[in-house]
């Protein structure tokens, strides 16, 4: 699945709010995880269910992925029923793939989804610039 990460201007950013929601769910007495809620629960949710991962969109392109652990229906604060994503608490780097702003969600097929960041593979360079280098071809 592919999703646009509001709000968040880098991976550091968004290991700040998985970090935080994966405390406040062991502090439930709950495995630590981070669920996202959206409107809509995915129909290929069988699918992908421990399989797939949530790639996030962060500044107009994929950074970086989120397996997913599973999905549950809540009732939101408006008694709206609603889909939470169930996200393990890692992330992923991947090679940055430039995406256009959409809303909600996407499928992502598994032979479009950019391959996981090896060590070896730009770790050395500062994030802004391995963006950058993405968004011209070079990495």
């Amino acid at each position: 699945m592919l999703k646009l990460c509001v709000g968040v201007s880098d991976i550091a950013g968004l290991q700040y709010w998985v970090d935080l929601r994966a405390a406040e769910a062991v502090s439930r007495g709950e495995p630590p995880c981070h669920r996202h809620i959206t409107r809509h629960r995915p129909r290929r949710g069988a699918q992908i269910t421990g399989k797939g991962s949530l790639y996030w969109v962060i500044s107009g392109s994929i950074q970086v992925r989120q397996p997913i652990v599973g999905f549950e229906d809540v009732v939101a604060e408006d008694n709206v029923r609603r889909c939470a994503i169930v996200l393990a608490p890692t992330l992923v780097p991947t090679r940055p793939v430039p995406r256009r702003p959409f809303q909600g969600w996407r499928y992502l097929e598994a032979d479009d989804a950019p391959a996981d960041l090896q060590s070896h593979e730009g770790d050395e360079l500062p994030e802004q610039l391995r963006h950058e280098l993405a968004g011209l071809g070079l990495l």
